[in-house]
């Protein structure tokens, strides 16, 4: 079966209860003992908080799409170590890189969906010419209250995309922004359905929180894969990597689609990071040289 027909396979990734519980208490000690304000002074602050760029070399791309650029924010985490105006100095940031468009990639809550309500004062002030989009990671199904998460964003101008697209005309060019499930905790992953709106010739841009499976989305025409859900290993030490998902890299090349694997805002356990930033991505649409492309 062709891909684009395709329902994904949602395979759950379950973790035991003691381990789930050792984080969750590490993380309630670590608020009660000022972790978050530790967490926003030492990874979130103005000096602290990263700006990833990244090019995305499209082969004959519209020239009204040159220079487009996409804002990529993902991993917040909301909770006992990140709450309301954690993010202050991400959202000003990003503001002042005036995107096109603003891409958020899952995970707003940490243990329980209402968590994300913490947010909403933060992301509610993003903005972005053309909108801001989201799709869920696999945190946010706990409880299967995800659809009230996704209410109380779009009060905010926030708009999931569930197994959906949504398609942008800028003059003449086309660009199709398709936002996925998650692969793990979903009730299902359809592809096609995300890419009912995509037309011949579009320019291509793909969400998903997971990356583990992003070789199944990639294909000519697909420009990105914009995905988080690893926080680059939050802790990258040979001994701590085994404790989260595998990260793949910062960005890795699939022919021509490169999968973005952001590190995230947030954290998971411990206020703590170390060789994995928490960083904002900000991607450039450019034109794919005929020599490079040979």
């Amino acid at each position: 079966m062709h891909v684009d027909q395709a329902r994904l396979r949602v395979e759950p990734r379950r973790h035991g209860a003691l381990r789930l519980g050792v984080f969750a208490l590490a993380e309630r000690f670590a608020g009660l003992m000022g972790g978050r304000a530790l967490y926003r002074r030492v990874c979130l602050g103005p000096k602290r908080l990263r700006l990833r760029e990244e090019r995305l070399r499209v082969r004959d791309l519209p020239g009204e799409l040159e220079g487009f650029r996409l804002l990529q924010l993902s991993d917040f985490h909301a909770g006992a170590l990140l709450g309301q105006g954690s993010l202050e100095h991400v959202i000003a940031r990003a503001n002042a890189l005036q995107p096109d468009l603003i891409v958020l990639t899952g995970d707003y809550v940490t243990q329980r969906w209402s968590q994300a309500l913490a947010l909403l004062e933060d992301l509610g002030r993003l903005r972005a010419r053309l909108g801001i989009f989201a799709v869920f990671g696999n945190h946010d199904y706990r409880g299967r209250n995800e659809g009230r998460i996704a209410e109380a964003f779009a009060e905010r101008g926030i708009r999931f995309l569930r197994n959906q697209g949504v398609r942008f005309e800028i003059g003449s060019a086309g660009l199709t922004l398709c936002g996925l499930e998650d692969l793990e905790e979903s009730r299902g992953v359809d592809l096609a359905a995300a890419r009912e709106l995509l037309r011949q010739g579009d320019v291509e841009i793909d969400l998903c929180h997971n990356p583990r499976r992003a070789p199944l989305l990639a294909r000519a025409g697909v420009a990105a894969i914009f995905s988080g859900h690893t926080h680059g290993s939050q802790v990258d030490a040979p001994w701590l990597r085994r404790l989260g998902p595998p990260h793949p890299g910062a960005r890795t090349h699939l022919g021509e689609t490169l999968l973005v694997t952001s590190r995230g805002l947030g954290v998971v356990g411990f206020p703590l990071r170390w060789r994995a930033p928490a960083e904002i991505v900000l991607a450039r649409l450019e034109r794919l040289a005929p020599e490079a492309a040979a």
